[in-house]
């Protein structure tokens, strides 16, 4: 009896495109940004950075291992571009509110960070809006 054994494939050249670099620098931004605000104990913008953390990763992992051209059922890069959008807005919002009502030096790093993230989420949803195709035919940069 024989088996079939699939592995699953790593993409690393996604982590040195654009994009990847960009969507690994928001982990890093995320991950700082919940460390500021885990040491000024401000637990709603703990809850914020954690649940975009998790769906960044998820998104990364999704990339790394080309799931997206597997699962077909969702336009990946569209989910993508909608998270980018509402995140960049939601921490551009998040970050004035840390950094107008700050109380300590924590707070305010996470505040600059979040701030930080913001910009990057725009840089991230200008390069998915650039290579998202709807009425032309696909060409190979595009698929990654």
């Amino acid at each position: 009896m024989t088996t079939k054994q699939t592995a699953m494939e790593v993409d690393t050249a996604f982590l040195k495109s654009r994009r990847g670099i960009v969507k690994v620098t928001e982990m890093v931004t995320l991950f700082v940004a919940f460390v500021c605000f885990a040491v000024a104990s401000t637990p709603k913008y703990i809850a914020a950075t954690a649940l975009e953390f998790f769906i960044t990763s998820l998104l990364l992992v999704l990339y790394l291992l080309k799931l997206n051209k597997r699962l077909t059922f969702f336009f990946w890069p569209l989910v993508d571009v909608l998270n980018s959008v509402f995140a960049s807005v939601y921490f551009i919002t998040l970050s004035l509110m840390a950094m107008t009502s700050y109380i300590n030096t924590g707070m305010l790093i996470g505040g600059i960070m979040c701030f930080l993230l913001a910009v990057l989420l725009c840089v991230e949803s200008y390069i998915l809006f650039s290579i998202i195709t709807f009425n032309r035919p696909r060409t190979e940069t595009q698929n990654t």
